[in-house]
Formats: structure tokens, sequence, C-alpha cells
């Protein structure tokens, strides 16, 4: 497999922007993933994420609640 091929595949740790502050009971929706809410009235979802798989998953969750997504960052990849 080329190295294309497998990035992406490793867990990464990443950061969702999204607009407007949602409640701590969504932590358990969100994986797990730690909820903070920011000055700017943004909440920040920051977590460990096992694949892509699961970041679309992820995704999906942020669409499905009908917030807007802000920005996605990888903020600690693999080697």
């Amino acid at each position: 497999m080329s190295d294309q091929g497998s990035r992406g595949q490793a867990p990464a740790r990443y950061e969702l922007r999204i607009d407007g502050h949602l409640d701590d009971h969504w932590t358990a929706w969100f994986d797990d993933l730690t909820l903070t809410h920011e000055n700017d009235g943004t909440t920040t979802l920051c977590g460990l994420v096992p694949d892509q798989a699961a970041l679309h998953g992820l995704l999906a969750k942020v669409r499905d609640l009908g917030a807007t997504l802000i920005s996605v960052e990888v903020i600690d990849a693999p080697d």
C-alpha cells in the first residue's frame, strides 16, 4: 500500500469547532470527545479519533445535530 493510501488510518487527535454552545450531555454522543465552550460563542470538540471512518461519523453527527461546522483540524497526527 502506498504512503498516501495508508494516511489517515492511524488514530489522530482532532479539533472540531462548531457554532454555538453544546450542553455537556452531548459528550457521550460525540464519542467522549472533550467539549469546551469558547468565549466567542463556539464549542470545540477535541479528542482522539481512531480512523477516517470515525471522523466521517463525527462529521455526520454534527450534520444531524444541525450545527454549523466552522473548522476541522488535526492537532496531533501520527508520524
